[in-house]
């Protein structure tokens, strides 16, 4: 299940304890609304400042009767508070008549030069490497963390809506949240407990969990990994901070002068500390920013609170707001640690007030630090079985001991209601519906089968017509120790039965030793990929697209076996050895043939390539993170780079193999987070083939006859267009998030993102592979003359869910046919 469906999911299926409450508008005398003015609770460090629409929520735990409301130009305002609980306030600030006094407000652009907020901001630049964690060898600490998604904005007639029907005790007990103010009903929570250990000398950090903790969804990788992704570790000192696939700038940033505003707003102490309060907000609208204030210590610049809010114009989909909390504790009288963080999400379909949707929160709290115990190399280098069972089966008193912040009677009863829920018929048939649209699998529990996946159901080419697939696999749980898969398919034009099976197994789970094999017998496109595949189940978009550019009939009959043996050594570093046998021939020899010159054969020709194969396969991912320990995992990041050298070799003779060749290959993948400029992704890829083979041997340059988007191919290319026995390829894709429309006032606000794309590519064929292939009835070319290569410009974020890309030809424009321009695009839902 992906990210957004989990998010429909948790909307779908679905007093206050504070002592004083408000929330309103703030507006001038005619009414017209004031961003970012200060609101705070009287005599008190609490406070907030309000959104773009001058709007504001306060809430605290201790009792006050005045609220105080300033903003620059205006006089100061105080509120008193008749009730605990005041909604719906409207504060009116009148323009000052006469000059401030030593009360601090602010508003509108503020200074860099000899403001003295950016004077303290560049003292923190200049300790932060003194503070915290970051002044010892060696730390080790404990980490609680609870992530707990709430249906919000809950009113009447949500709770009368025919969905609802049967589900109505779900509605018994209600709370309301402190920092929007707005009626939630939790529905999931998530619980871990962990051991952090790190070592600044060397830069390593390893994290032992010991618990985990679910209301209801154990055995659901999908919705694990869902938590684990949507909320990963950041540190405020960093010029960046990653959330939901996005760079926002930190306001603790060196970049920060350029995209805020600073206010010294107060000072005061805090836990016998003297502190200063900065306030912050961005310059300008749309970008990737938050506003808020922190407090920081006027001697080490240790930050001692900060909050963050994401304003409600960030270019970021499917997030109404972010709002994050963080407390810092004082060790030994100047150590500032993380004591407490606090992260709220509000997901909805629309940025509306009104508008419904899920929380996520998150809450982190750490304790029991110790400092420079040294632990060997090889401590950090063994990684603890994350997923092991007696993790996911701790008892009660595991959590009553380990619990570093008490759950209270809403979070206590997420476990009792989701057990209900799940005795419900309608909330399965929820549950099912929206697993089955994440997954593409049918789950039929009784026969520990899945059926699927539904996404390849359909499809349609020239060899085949309309095309039917059908598939299952064996799933006992998501760690299951093997795995049997497979389909089968039948195309209406050519009337040929399909299929594909696989089989794999962990016969070792600490150095995953995996066997693995199955047979493919279908019709491919191939040429996607400089790499060749091994893959006995999947199946290229090309191979099924309905609406193609130019005729779509360079398609491939395949008949492939595969054995494998795979261990991971080291963490993220993975060796394969394997064995293939195929066989390959035209699945329309009348438009595209095969052929290749083989004296054995009666006319001197063969059509077909049988061919044996042995490959040594290396992978290295640094920094990827997986989940689960059975023969398939599931990662929860993209942010690592990809590392493949492969090396194949071909066996003349063995099983009727037809030649005998070697292989080298190359890549490397690196996605680049450019700050708050976007993300960069690029992949180098070298090739060589040493030794003289066929066509369906060779190395195609991957081209795009389609209508999709799809990385490292090149879409003014015909399939076949580029033959190689030797290459070089670039791709290189930027995706600007949106910077550089943010800038242009009549389309800000429809949050565009801006897509830069240039890919080339440079190959050899040699006159001997040329000669063998000599038959082929398509034109061999490599591009050794120059290299060739494409630029595009893209806009996504359409409607967000839609993207569109305009490619160009870059040169080779006397090849027959040669597109110079072609227009590809993509759905897809990005936060």
């Amino acid at each position: 299940m992906n990210r957004f469906l989990f998010l429909f999911f948790m909307f779908f299926c679905v007093v206050a304890l504070s002592q004083t409450k408000v929330g309103g508008a703030v507006v001038d005398e005619f009414g017209e609304p004031v961003p970012f003015a200060d609101v705070l609770f009287k005599n008190s460090t609490e406070g907030t400042i309000t959104d773009e629409n001058g709007s504001f929520y306060l809430e605290s735990d201790t009792t006050y009767e005045v609220l105080v409301v300033s903003f620059m130009g205006y006089e100061t305002k105080e509120i008193e508070l008749p009730n605990r609980v005041n909604y719906k306030m409207r504060v009116e600030l009148l323009e000052s008549s006469q000059q401030l006094g030593e009360v601090v407000v602010f508003g509108g652009k503020q200074p860099k030069k000899n403001n003295p907020a950016i004077d303290i901001l560049r003292k923190i630049w200049s300790k932060k490497r003194e503070n915290g964690l970051r002044k010892f060898k060696q730390y080790q600490y404990d980490k609680y963390e609870k992530v707990e998604f709430d249906l919000n904005t809950i009113d009447s007639a949500l709770m009368k809506k025919k969905i609802f029907k049967g589900l109505e005790f779900v509605f018994q007990d209600l709370d309301t949240s402190r920092i929007t103010g707005k009626t939630y009903l939790p529905i999931f929570l998530n619980e871990t407990f962990s051991k952090v250990y790190g070592d600044n000398t060397t830069n390593v950090e390893k994290e032992d969990l010991l618990g985990n903790k679910n209301s209801g969804f154990e055995n659901n990788q999908a919705i694990i990994a869902f938590v684990e992704d949507l909320y990963q570790d950041y540190d405020v000192y960093d010029n960046y901070l990653k959330f939901f696939d996005k760079s926002f700038t930190s306001p603790l940033s060196k970049t920060g002068i350029d995209t805020y505003n600073y206010v010294l707003r107060d000072s005061a102490f805090i836990d016998n500390k003297w502190c200063y309060n900065i306030t912050y907000y961005p310059r300008r609208k749309n970008e990737l920013t938050f506003k808020g204030d922190f407090w920081v210590n006027d001697s080490t610049y240790a930050i001692k609170n900060i909050n963050l809010e994401v304003t409600k114009s960030a270019n970021i989909n499917w997030v109404k707001e972010i709002y994050i909390e963080q407390d810092f504790e004082v060790v030994s009288d100047s150590v500032f640690l993380l004591k407490r963080d606090y992260m709220l999400t509000d997901f909805s379909l629309r940025k509306k007030e009104e508008s419904k949707g899920v929380y996520g929160k998150r809450t982190t709290v750490y304790n029991d630090y110790r400092f420079n115990i040294p632990k060997p190399k090889e401590f950090y280098r063994v990684k603890s079985n994350e997923y092991d069972p007696l993790v996911l089966n701790r008892d009660s008193i595991f959590w009553q001991n380990n619990r570093l912040e008490a759950l209270n009677k809403d979070e206590k009863g997420v476990y009792q209601l989701l057990d209900t829920l799940k005795t419900v018929p309608k909330f399965k048939s929820f549950y099912n519906i929206v697993s089955i649209l994440g997954s593409g699998y049918v789950e039929i529990d009784k026969w520990n089968v899945d059926l699927g996946d539904i996404y390849s159901v359909f499809g349609y080419n020239d060899a085949e017509g309309v095309r039917l697939r059908g598939g299952a696999r064996t799933y006992f749980g998501q760690n299951d120790p093997w795995r049997l898969e497979g389909y089968m398919a039948y195309g209406f034009m050519d009337k040929k039965v399909k299929h594909g099976f696989s089989a794999k197994w962990l016969l070792d789970k600490k150095s995953r030793l995996i066997i693995s094999g199955g047979n493919r017998r279908d019709v491919e496109q191939l040429g996607l990929s400089l790499t060749s595949t091994n893959d006995v189940l999947g199946r290229s978009i090309a191979s099924s697209s309905v609406l193609t550019v130019g005729s779509n009939d360079r398609l491939t009959n395949i008949n492939l076996s595969t054995f494998n043996l795979e261990v991971e050594p080291l963490t993220n570093f993975r060796v394969r050895v394997g064995s293939s046998l195929r066989t390959l021939s035209s699945a329309l020899p009348e438009a595209f043939n095969l052929n290749y010159i083989d004296p054995e054969s009666p006319t001197g020709i063969s059509s077909e390539v049988k061919q044996f194969d042995v490959s040594t396969m290396i992978v290295y991912t640094p920094g990827k993170r997986t989940i689960g320990y059975g023969v398939e995992r599931r990662s929860i990041n993209d942010t690592y780079s990809t590392l493949l050298l492969n090396y194949t070799r071909g066996f003349e003779g063995f099983l009727e193999s037809d030649f005998d060749y070697s292989k080298l290959q190359f890549s490397y993948s690196q996605p680049w987070q450019l700050g708050g400029f976007g993300r960069l992704m690029s992949t180098v890829e070298v090739g060589k083939t040493f030794g003289e083979v066929p066509l369906s041997l060779l190395n195609v340059v991957p081209g795009n006859q389609t209508l999709f988007t799809i990385y490292n191919t090149f879409p003014n290319l015909d399939f076949y267009e580029f033959v190689t026995d030797t290459y070089t390829s670039l791709h290189l894709e930027h995706n600007f998030n949106g910077r550089l429309f943010s800038r242009i006032p009549l389309i800000r606000k429809l949050n565009l993102r801006e897509f830069v794309g240039l890919r080339g590519v440079w190959g050899e064929l040699s006159q001997e592979n040329m000669a063998l292939s000599a038959p082929t009835n398509i034109p061999l070319q490599a591009p050794n003359k120059k290299i060739y290569y494409e630029y595009s410009v893209g806009v996504g974020n359409i409607l967000k869910f839609f993207r569109i890309d305009f490619n160009f030809r870059g040169n080779y424009f006397e090849n027959p046919d040669a597109r110079r321009f072609s227009v590809t695009g993509e759905f897809g839902f990005h936060f």
